[in-house]
């Protein structure tokens, strides 16, 4: 499962906090109870217990507490605030141990300097609190300095070195930083092309199923196209076997006829199986110039099988109409799509000279198509959803609800649009609206507009 780009920064801003970073609950426990066990520690070391050092590690530990507690369901402004007060007073509670520890020669004075590396590595992207620790660090050694009396030598070798580790600190945090912005970049990128060739993947699968949707919708005129062929081919094939088996002299002209004919009844079975076939299995890609008139052609040849019923079948395509930049295969699913969807609404709707009529023209820049045909055309309550998924009036053996939607979307792939209006005259219009490809700009003919008004997507 991908992780959505969007919420990607907000995990890695809070990735140190969060149980099973560097700060989970199990490991701030420990590091809270090993600074107030540590308070024997300064007895000993003192040879008495001093009771406001203890209230220091009380201080420093339930600051370190809070924090883990706290930075869960705080927003997620307000986590820069909290890391930099608890750097602040870790630093302070050190230097206060530090000064009753006998100041810079004592044990504690040491995890001055190595405190702001220590948080480089615990909050990692926060330099800011890095910058602070350093900055309370270098002002409590110099504190610690003036009230231990020492020499100008001792003040400038102390201040450098702390200064030295501080400054040092904050560029590796910042570097640190910085690494990770190019490592979440690489994931966002990584996440996104992956998101897109899901996507791809599912589009490609989608139209693949509205395909063989219509391969369906197209099987009975296809066994009805095979059949035909295929009963004169039987019917020959046994009058040649009759003819070789009986004893007789044989009319090679006749058998030679017989033959020829069914050899075309075979050419034909083979035509409309590798038509079906090179429909179903289409898998490119990759957009190309091509004619329209021969985009139409081959829906032509495929709906032929389901438009039996109609009474005309006209088809205005010029052929000298500018090229288009589309992957052909595509676009004819789009044409089949809407013949058929013609041809069902005149066979479910009959009307006397049934008519579905494919015009193509070009207008400006664009090479247009329109499939009309003379039905009932679409009810005022269809129309404005008619290229909703999974929205149709036919019955489930008839239509999926995808086709209109996915035909919209490929034609929108193209650069184009599809819309769907009725026409004055009654019937509907669907209307293919395609860029001329820049090869065929050049010599796109120059005809006006026809006066149509195009129908509301």
């Amino acid at each position: 499962m991908l992780r959505s780009p969007e919420t990607e920064p907000e995990q890695l801003e809070l990735e140190a906090v969060r149980p099973g970073g560097v700060w989970s609950l199990r490991i701030v426990w420990v590091l809270c109870v090993t600074i107030l066990v540590f308070a024997w520690v300064d007895a000993l070391y003192l040879g008495r217990f001093v009771p406001w050092m203890l209230g220091v590690r009380v201080l420093w530990a339930s600051s370190m507490l809070g924090y883990t507690y706290l930075v869960r369901v705080v927003p997620r402004p307000w986590v820069g605030l909290l890391t930099v007060l608890n750097a602040l007073i870790s630093t302070v509670c050190v230097l206060a141990l530090s000064m009753e520890m006998d100041g810079l020669g004592g044990p504690y004075f040491i995890m001055v300097p190595v405190l702001p590396l220590a948080i480089t590595l615990i909050y990692r992207r926060h330099v800011r609190a890095v910058l602070v620790s350093g900055a309370v660090g270098v002002a409590g050694t110099a504190l610690l300095l003036w009230r231990g009396n020492h020499s100008f030598y001792q003040w400038l070798t102390w201040l450098s070195v702390v200064v030295g580790i501080a400054m040092l600190a904050a560029y590796f945090s910042h570097q640190t930083f910085q690494a990770q912005q190019v490592e979440q970049q690489g994931r966002l990128k990584r996440a996104r092309r992956e998101a897109l060739e899901a996507l791809a993947f599912s589009e490609h699968r989608r139209a693949q199923s509205e395909k063989l949707a219509i391969v369906g919708r197209l099987a009975s005129g296809v066994a009805h196209e095979i059949n035909n062929p295929l009963a004169y081919v039987g019917s020959n094939v046994n009058f040649v076997h009759t003819e070789l088996v009986e004893a007789r002299e044989l009319d090679r002209e006749e058998l030679a006829e017989v033959l020829a004919e069914t050899r075309v009844g075979i050419q034909h079975i083979r035509q409309i199986v590798a038509d079906l076939r090179g429909f179903a299995r289409m898998d490119a890609n990759e957009p190309t110039a091509c004619a329209l008139v021969d985009v139409v052609a081959d829906a032509m040849k495929l709906a032929s099988l389901r438009l039996k019923h109609v009474s005309f079948l006209q088809v205005d395509v010029p052929t000298d109409l500018p090229e288009i930049f589309v992957v052909r295969q595509r676009l004819v699913q789009v044409v089949l799509n809407l013949l058929i969807n013609a041809g069902d609404v005149l066979e479910s709707h009959p009307v006397p000279s049934s008519e579905v009529r494919l015009v193509g023209r070009a207008e400006q820049e664009c090479v247009v198509l329109l499939v009309e045909d003379n039905g009932p055309g679409f009810a005022p309550h269809v129309l404005p959803r008619l290229f909703e998924a999974f929205f149709t009036t036919k019955s489930p053996d008839k239509g999926t609800g995808l086709g209109l939607t996915l035909s919209r979307e490929l034609v929108e792939q193209f650069g184009g649009a599809l819309s769907a209006s009725n026409r004055p005259e009654g019937g509907a219009r669907l209307r293919i609206e395609l860029p001329v490809s820049r090869a065929g700009r050049s010599e796109a003919p120059a005809t006006e507009p026809e006066g149509e008004a195009r129908g509301a997507a």
